[in-house]
């Protein structure tokens, strides 16, 4: 990366990976369409300049899941940042996502950008919820950024996604979300997990970016949800220096799921 050339960001998100390399959820294994999410972000050249993994990294909530995490993104060579998913176990996360190429850090400037994780876990709930201290503390980074231009990643959407399971477990509190959001013009992006889908929406000038899973893929606006057939992903964003921004979805060929 040089002073003016853009950031290059890939997003990754809902591994729900096991302790056991060859166990299923919902008839795929998770370890090996990750592995095919992550052979394919390989061959992105110039690789990316950060990776953001944006919850429900595993699915048992072992230790071994996360370091199985470790072992197969540290080789990648790539600046990772991770936020928790209704799935996760973030007292186990914190002790074991802490090591480089991983970091806990939660908020940090790169180029002319600043990069804000929030999480969105409310303990004992599919859906989520912003605590009062996690909103205080995102307006003081904000207050912080100056002129630089902000990525916000959190797992659950905050806008409806027409897809009514889905939207049961979403931000429960987007009204406190947006009321901060609101009052940073210098927010031009928030991406989120835990839809299993691509979803992209404006509001108020803000991009609200959902993205694929490495695993299950959901059928957008299905009722009830129906598992897609279309192949797992992961989002790439390209961040210019001056604000504007690009993004696309990658996917990559797997077995399909089953119920």
């Amino acid at each position: 990366m040089t002073p003016d050339s853009p950031l290059l960001v890939a997003q990754i998100t809902d591994t729900h990976l096991f302790a056991e390399c060859d166990r299923q959820w919902k008839g795929i294994s998770t370890t090996r369409t990750l592995l095919a999410v992550l052979d394919r972000l390989q061959q992105i050249q110039p690789p990316p300049d950060l990776l953001l993994l944006t919850g429900d990294l595993s699915q048992d909530e072992t230790p071994e899941s996360y370091q199985r995490l470790i072992s197969l993104i540290a080789p990648l060579g790539i600046p990772a940042y991770w936020i928790p998913g209704n799935h996760d176990n973030i007292p186990v996360m914190a002790e074991i996502l802490n090591q480089p190429p991983i970091s806990p850090e939660k908020s940090w400037m790169l180029g002319n950008w600043q990069f804000v994780l929030l999480s969105s876990v409310e303990a004992g709930c599919d859906g989520g919820r912003l605590s009062p201290d996690s909103l205080q503390w995102l307006d003081s980074q904000l207050q912080q950024t100056g002129d630089r231009f902000v990525t916000i990643a959190l797992h659950h959407h905050p806008l409806a996604i027409d897809c009514e399971i889905m939207d049961g477990m979403m931000l429960h509190n987007a009204d406190e979300f947006f009321a901060i959001v609101d009052r940073y013009p210098q927010i031009k992006i928030v991406l989120c997990g835990h839809i299993h889908q691509e979803f992209h929406q404006q509001r108020d000038g803000v991009s609200y970016l959902g993205t694929p899973s490495t695993c299950i893929q959901l059928l957008p606006k299905s009722h009830p949800i129906v598992l897609d057939t279309i192949g797992p992903g992961f989002r790439l964003l390209e961040l210019a220096i001056d604000g504007t921004w690009e993004t696309k979805i990658e996917r990559v060929a797997t077995e399909p799921a089953t119920t």
